[in-house]
């Protein structure tokens, strides 16, 4: 019985957010750091394609998607995200080693969740 609370206890690390991410709809992709004191997390929009590269979202490349988000537990951070100019409180995930699930909400009622998968080249 000891053992299987042993078990229980050793819970899976995940590989470090650290990287390149690419949103679902496969027209952003986010350069992610651990930032401030190592674990806070950084998101900058680094390339727009696929229709997303318009006149109207071209002033938001190199921009921080999360600044500084903190982290509240293993895999988890909370912080401001900002949208292509508007910002929500969020909540960044990571789920797996290659998925990162962020979720915002503007007055706590409109909520929108989005998926990141780490981008390999």
């Amino acid at each position: 019985m000891a053992s299987l609370f042993a078990l229980i206890a050793v819970a899976p690390t995940l590989a470090s957010p650290v990287g390149v991410w690419e949103i679902e709809m496969r027209d952003s992709r986010y350069d992610v750091t651990l930032c401030g004191d190592g674990t806070q997390l950084c998101a900058e929009l680094i390339w727009l394609g696929n229709g997303a590269d318009s006149a109207e979202n071209l002033p938001y490349l190199n921009t921080m998607l999360i600044d500084h988000a903190v982290q509240t537990g293993p895999g988890e951070w909370k912080g401001e995200l900002h949208i292509y100019g508007q910002s929500a409180a969020g909540t960044i995930t990571q789920v797996s080693e290659d998925q990162i699930t962020l979720r915002g909400c503007v007055a706590l009622v409109i909520c929108k969740s989005y998926q990141m998968y780490r981008y390999g080249e």
